[in-house]
């Protein structure tokens, strides 16, 4: 396993827990920390800094050596994910603003979290890190597209402005991350302590979505909240029988599984600060607590089953 991915298990294990607490301070502090919006971007590229130090360049190289199931795993994680977060979104008669929030979860890459749940659950875990590194860089140009194309009734999207917004918070970051993870060497295990601090900005952002957003939840909480668990849960279930359907065998089903359906849901959560209303993180930020919880329980179902 990349031995940088170590110490993210019991982050990940964590977070639930983190995330939920980071959601009480910003309900709590609401006025104190409302103000921190303009610290998304760079909290988020912060956050994609830690991923890229995770990453090596074997890791978009490997596309070469597995194009088909690599082709399927992002075909699931970009056809599926934005269509299922703007079917609930419409079927639940969620307002426009939360539809927004629900497409763009659905149309950002996989984050590290599901390297490491990968791991958990017995996966192919080169196969889960190979697959996030393809979506991050192919999100560049898709979640511009795929919320354009799922969006636009509601609202104008500024494409090219997010292109321009995701270059800057994850080609460059990511991009930084794998040249000093080079430049590192053999002392890359000083590095260890990044995951952690991936882990601190994307709780502040989450406390910052929660300020912002303090007088909304209650309105909207329950039923946005159902939104986000069932887009989570039929991304999983569709990844995993949509990868047994085409010939995949169970361990790369899990793979794919769980790629589809843990989203880089920080991402969209900055995104949809950057671009939208405030009320458009709030399914990000709802997802970024959910999905680790999801996840690791299936993991742990998964871990007990033979491949």
């Amino acid at each position: 396993m990349n031995e940088l991915l170590r110490p993210q298990i019991l982050l990940t294990r964590l977070f639930p827990l983190l995330a939920l607490i980071a959601a009480v301070l910003g309900w709590a502090l609401a006025q104190e920390i409302a103000p921190w919006r303009a610290a998304v971007m760079p909290l988020l590229g912060m956050a994609m800094f830690g991923m890229g130090i995770t990453l090596k360049p074997a890791d978009f190289l490997a596309v070469i050596r597995r194009p088909g199931v690599i082709a399927l795993g992002v075909g699931l994680q970009f056809g599926l994910m934005p269509l299922l977060g703007w079917a609930v979104g419409l079927a639940l008669h969620l307002p426009p603003e939360l539809l927004i929030g629900m497409v763009l979860v659905g149309a950002a890459p996989g984050g590290t979290a599901s390297n490491v749940i990968c791991y958990l659950a017995r996966g192919d875990v080169a196969l889960s890190i190979t697959l996030t590194a393809t979506s991050t860089l192919l999100a560049v140009f898709m979640m511009p597209a795929l919320t354009w194309i799922y969006a636009r009734a509601w609202v104008e999207v500024p494409v090219l402005e997010m292109l321009r917004s995701i270059a800057l918070v994850v080609l460059l970051p990511v991009g930084l991350g794998l040249l000093v993870r080079r430049l590192a060497g053999r002392a890359v295990h000083l590095l260890e302590w990044m995951p952690a601090l991936s882990v601190a900005a994307i709780l502040t952002i989450i406390a910052i979505v929660v300020a912002l957003n303090a007088g909304r939840l209650t309105l909207v909480g329950g039923l946005l909240l159902a939104g986000v668990v069932l887009h989570n849960g039929l991304g999983l279930a569709l990844g995993y029988w949509g990868a047994r359907a085409l010939g995949q065998d169970p361990v790369r089903a899990r793979t794919l599984s769980i790629e589809v359906g843990m989203q880089n849901s920080g991402l969209a959560v900055a995104l949809a600060l950057h671009s939208f209303a405030p009320a458009s993180a709030l399914p990000g930020a709802l997802f970024s607590v959910w999905h680790n919880l999801s996840g690791a329980l299936l993991a742990g179902w998964w871990a007990r089953r033979p491949g």
